[in-house]
């Protein structure tokens, strides 16, 4: 059987209001996120990711007021990342409306964390973020791709591919796969870093980073994605939820409605 691709419009909050940048550099406002939310799921929205950008880098705490007041208003799947650090973070972002959480620079640091949280809550509820560019330097790693942490600022030296993979055997129930090359550049998602952790991830793989038109949600579909997610061309108006699920169903891919 196969699946619908779902398409995800993605909230990057910060202090309370949707922000979007280029490579999550010279953020501007976008918004109240619980407004844009609303505004997804009369849409047609198959799921909301929200993620708090800076609270790995400020070492904040997710902003666990606004998880409330979205899930409150919006009745579609919604998941919640930034600065999820233990188990005890992932019951209170469920508690307060999510129903699945991102993790990412604290997995990292400390993987058996992935574990930790599937044992408790299954696999079903934790997304591995992964944010990958193009080893940069002197770095070097076997796919030629490397996992960065803190927004995409700072580069780890990890294999983007082996980390994919270490992170589904560990018990992720899906991947948010986001290409910091592509992210904000309106330059369409990374394809060939994305197929390379295709090839080999067999749970459900999220496209992130660097959407602009509808055939760059199809071609990505096209490549495997389970999902697509995107943030500014939603956000500033360019394109609708409907406008990318009609060109992804025009060219034979399954989408709900």
């Amino acid at each position: 059987m196969s699946l619908a691709v779902r398409v995800i419009p993605c909230l990057d909050v910060d202090a309370g209001r949707v922000v979007k940048g280029v490579n999550f550099e010279n953020l501007r406002d976008a918004g109240d996120p619980v407004e844009l939310a609303c505004r997804y799921g009369q849409q047609g929205a198959d799921e909301l990711t929200f993620l708090d950008v800076t609270a790995s880098s400020g070492n904040r705490e997710t902003t666990y007021d606004v998880v409330r007041r979205t899930a409150e208003e919006v009745f579609i799947p919604l998941t919640v990342g930034g600065g999820v650090r233990t188990p005890d973070d992932v019951d209170k972002l469920l508690r307060a409306g999510a129903d699945k959480v991102a993790v990412n620079t604290a997995a990292i640091a400390d993987p058996t964390l992935i574990t930790a949280i599937a044992d408790r809550f299954g696999s079903q509820v934790l997304v591995l973020s992964v944010d990958a560019r193009r080893v940069q330097g002197d770095t070097r790693t076997e796919s030629g791709y490397e996992v960065t942490t803190h927004g995409g600022r700072r580069g780890t030296g990890i294999d983007a591919v082996q980390w994919a993979i270490e992170g589904a055997e560990r018990g992720a129930g899906e991947i948010l796969l986001n290409s910091m090359d592509a992210d904000g550049t309106y330059q369409g998602f990374d394809v060939e870093m994305f197929t390379a952790v295709r090839r080999e991830v067999g749970i459900p793989l999220i496209a992130s980073g660097g959407a602009h038109e509808p055939g760059d949600f199809t071609e990505i579909a096209q490549h495997g994605a389970d999902a697509v997610l995107a943030a500014s061309v939603f956000h500033f108006g360019k394109l609708t939820v409907n406008d990318v699920k009609d060109h992804m169903a025009d060219h034979g891919i399954e989408v709900r409605r």
